[in-house]
């Protein structure tokens, strides 16, 4: 545990140093603000919880709920099962799905935001099968033609790119791809 603290430690110093350069040169208070909240936050997440992937298969769903703190989804699987969501990780980039079976016990557990996931993700599907297959996105902004919403999954890819699924006011994918991730920009909304 004491690993994962001095990570967060570094990221959380890293991200300071980095909005503390963006103060300065745009000269906003809010950026120093918003990255020193966002850091507070990963290092309490690392400091408190357990990572999702290192629960033994058999753990029951109490105990795991415990281990790991609130879902940020639950799911009902057939056969009376349950998966559980758990967003994690800077910006949202890691979302693991931990499933149990009707009685309770870890079955199977995930990383589910890798581009394996995204291509499974189809016109047509409806937003609860999204959820499912890849919980809660990052962030979500609307767009006026053709009117949808904009599901934006930021993930561990090596490329500045977000994956992006289109959904329309019935609930239903319109349409998926990848774009550039606006944090990477210059000067853009996250840096």
């Amino acid at each position: 545990m004491r690993t994962k603290t001095k990570a967060a430690a570094a990221a959380a110093a890293r991200a300071a140093t980095r909005a503390k350069e963006g103060t300065a040169k745009a000269g906003s208070a809010r950026r120093l603000g918003v990255a020193a909240a966002l850091a507070a936050a990963a290092l309490a997440s690392a400091c408190g919880s357990l990572a999702p992937g290192a629960l033994a298969t058999g753990t029951p769903i109490a105990q795991a709920r415990r281990a790991l703190g609130g879902p940020t989804g639950e799911y009902a699987l057939p056969g009376g099962g349950t998966r559980l969501e758990f967003a994690r990780g800077v910006w949202g980039r890691r979302t693991d799905m931990l499933d149990f079976d009707a009685a309770g016990r870890l079955v199977a557990s995930s990383q589910v935001l890798t581009e394996a996931n995204f291509a499974a993700v189809r016109p047509g599907m409806t937003s609860d099968e999204v959820l499912m297959r890849i919980g809660h996105p990052a962030e979500r902004f609307g767009v006026a033609r053709p009117p949808s919403t904009i599901w934006n999954y930021r993930y561990f890819s090596g490329d500045c790119v977000w994956f992006q699924v289109g959904i329309d006011p019935a609930g239903r994918v319109i349409e998926s791809n990848y774009a550039q991730d606006p944090a990477c920009d210059p000067g853009g909304a996250h840096e």
